[in-house]
């Protein structure tokens, strides 16, 4: 009966969950960064990055606290096999679509710093969250998540 109940999930799964946690971190250790972000770092900033840090609404901070917690939350269920994996990782997928939305639709950072800049690790950051989401869906479609 113990077989029934605890069904092994193949390593690449494991594997995946472990970088998709990592990937996690990474996002917790940037997002805290922002936040613990004072007035030495913020001197250091050149003039348009410190106008443009100090501009971003009381909402963001949320919005990418969201993001990236959740991708870790997210993470972390699915290394312990958690059904939740699957919320966690689309809650974070919408924070990052409202997130970098706001910035590329709100604000000229496109049009000072250039497409080629700062565009292409938000798709890179989409990516990853559209593809965490698909393997926890698929995880939960064979089973492997309770």
């Amino acid at each position: 009966m113990a077989a029934t109940m605890f069904r092994l999930t193949p390593l690449w799964f494991r594997a995946v969950a472990l970088l998709f946690s990592l990937w996690g971190a990474a996002g917790v250790a940037a997002f805290y960064a922002h936040v613990a972000t004072g007035p030495d770092q913020l001197a250091a900033m050149p003039d348009y990055d410190r106008a443009y840090f100090l501009a971003l609404p009381g909402w963001f901070v949320w919005i990418y606290g969201l993001a990236t917690w959740g991708g870790l939350l997210g993470g972390i269920a699915l290394l312990l096999r958690r059904r939740f994996a699957t919320i966690l990782f689309v809650v974070s997928l919408v924070a990052i679509v409202l997130q970098f939305g706001w910035v590329f639709a709100a604000t000229d950072l496109i049009a000072v710093k250039g497409a080629a800049t700062v565009v292409p690790f938000p798709l890179a950051i989409l990516a990853v969250a559209l593809l965490e989401v698909a393997v926890a869906r698929h995880a939960d479609a064979r089973g492997w998540l309770s």
